[in-house]
């Protein structure tokens, strides 16, 4: 086909590309989440400035876990980094025109990443130092922060002469992060530790970074399978879930991965090969069991599996949207907290483990799995077991989305010859109840 004949001129074209990779970043659930990164001139220098460098994670639900973060940017003219408190530039470049003092980077695109804990105090800052792992803030407000200062030179000294810095990238650790241009904003202004004078940068601007999960991978890294207490069928994750590409690299079995792997094996992050043989072929597997109903509640087991040999989720968040979550009672062994992406609708939560207990999820194996139950309060304006409302509408894993089964085959309820065992059973899961509330045991 000619291209005069095209149906659709290339600006039209490019114009609904643009629409659609926009759309791709924004998350529904949590509309205002970014990664915001503020760079703070604090001080001039003869030939530039100091300045600290704060990167603040909004999102409610998607952390950086290890091993951190990694920002980058292009020098739009010839500056250097003389030095850095905090962090560290992964590669110094080409300083052999310098004479004495050495800068610490010399690239045009300079890539750097956080310090490990326990760095000399000396090259410390406030909120610097964590390996780059930066929590949600959902999660953690405290622990969202990450901070470095910078001393650049061959720049200018001056709010007139100074130009930004272009092309800002993140990974998060992985890929999925899009990030905007550098923008004037306000000097930032900080309060005094005794509370009594207010200081301000002397220049600041700021750079916007957005997740998108199709930019991160071209599968989910999750899925979700189903079952019920009336209904003996389990549903399972679809098949080929997280792509079955790699099929022919996972581990089949507990002789296979001993094999592979051995006792003092060398982890490494993100391999598909380290994954155990599913049907799905995920790393993480999330099951939703419709366990128990009473008379005025009902009650679901949670249960996160990860099938991966060579990584250990910390600081993991599972987020759910049903719309019964707007009357949660009791969460058994997780954390909790709703999620209000909207002004008038609590139909999304945020669950986490309490730390030090199951805040991390372990590799593949024995210890492989967090577990939960739920107890909900029954509005019987809108209840039912009918058409999957029991089941939840989306589930995120780490702030991924994870694969959920058609809704055709969630589990159903069994015919009218079966209604009055259901109500049998009920009824006696009640009584149960009743009699373990008056024995003191619940």
């Amino acid at each position: 086909m000619m291209f005069y004949k095209f149906a659709y001129p290339l600006p039209v074209v490019a114009f609904f590309a643009i629409i659609i990779s926009q759309a791709g970043a924004y998350d529904p659930l949590d509309p205002n989440g970014n990664i915001t990164i503020k760079w703070d001139i604090m001080s001039w220098t003869p030939d530039g400035y100091v300045a600290v460098i704060t990167m603040t994670n909004f999102q409610m639900y998607r952390h950086i876990m290890s091993p951190g973060w990694t920002l980058g940017w292009v020098w739009a003219k010839k500056e250097v980094i003389w030095s850095m408190v905090g962090a560290q530039a992964t590669e110094q470049g080409d300083c052999s025109k310098f004479k004495g003092n050495v800068p610490h980077c010399c690239k045009k695109n300079p890539t750097v990443v956080d310090l490990l804990p326990g760095v000399p105090y000396n090259q410390q800052i406030a909120n610097c130092c964590k390996g780059g792992v930066v929590s949600s803030w959902g999660q953690d407000s405290s622990t969202a922060v990450s901070s470095f200062q910078v001393s650049v030179g061959r720049a200018g000294t001056s709010n007139k002469t100074v130009n930004l810095p272009l092309n800002f990238t993140l990974l998060g650790p992985g890929l999925g992060y899009t990030c905007s241009g550098a923008k004037k904003v306000p000097s930032t202004v900080f309060l005094t530790p005794d509370g009594r004078r207010k200081t301000q940068a002397l220049m600041t601007w700021n750079v916007t970074c957005t997740y998108n999960q199709i930019l991160a991978s071209r599968y989910p890294s999750c899925c979700v399978s189903m079952s019920s207490f009336y209904n003996s069928t389990i549903t399972p994750c679809p098949s080929c879930s997280c792509g079955c590409q790699n099929n022919n690299n996972c581990i089949s079995g507990d002789a296979e991965i001993e094999s592979v792997v051995g006792k003092n094996r060398t982890r490494s992050r993100n391999s598909n090969a380290m994954i155990r043989c599913t049907n799905h072929m995920c790393p993480i597997r999330v099951h939703w069991h419709v366990k128990l109903n009473y008379k005025e509640y009902w009650r679901v087991k949670m249960t996160v599996t990860n099938f991966n040999y060579a990584m250990n989720y910390t600081q993991w968040t599972l987020v759910a949207q049903h719309p019964n979550l707007d009357n949660i009672t009791q969460v058994f062994s997780f954390e909790y907290k709703p999620l209000l992406p909207y002004k008038y609708t609590n139909d999304t939560g945020m669950f986490y483990g309490l730390k030090f207990y199951n805040d991390v999820l372990k590799e593949a194996g024995a210890d492989g799995n967090v577990q939960s139950e739920l107890i909900l309060r029954k509005d019987m304006s809108t209840f039912t077991f009918k058409q999957g409302w029991a089941f939840p509408r989306k589930i995120y894993f780490n702030g991924d989305e994870c694969a959920m089964p058609g809704p055709d085959e969630y589990p159903y309820l069994p015919n009218s010859a079966n209604s009055k065992l259901i109500s049998i059973s009920t009824m006696a899961s009640f009584l149960l109840l009743v009699f373990a509330n008056l024995l003191g045991m619940i």
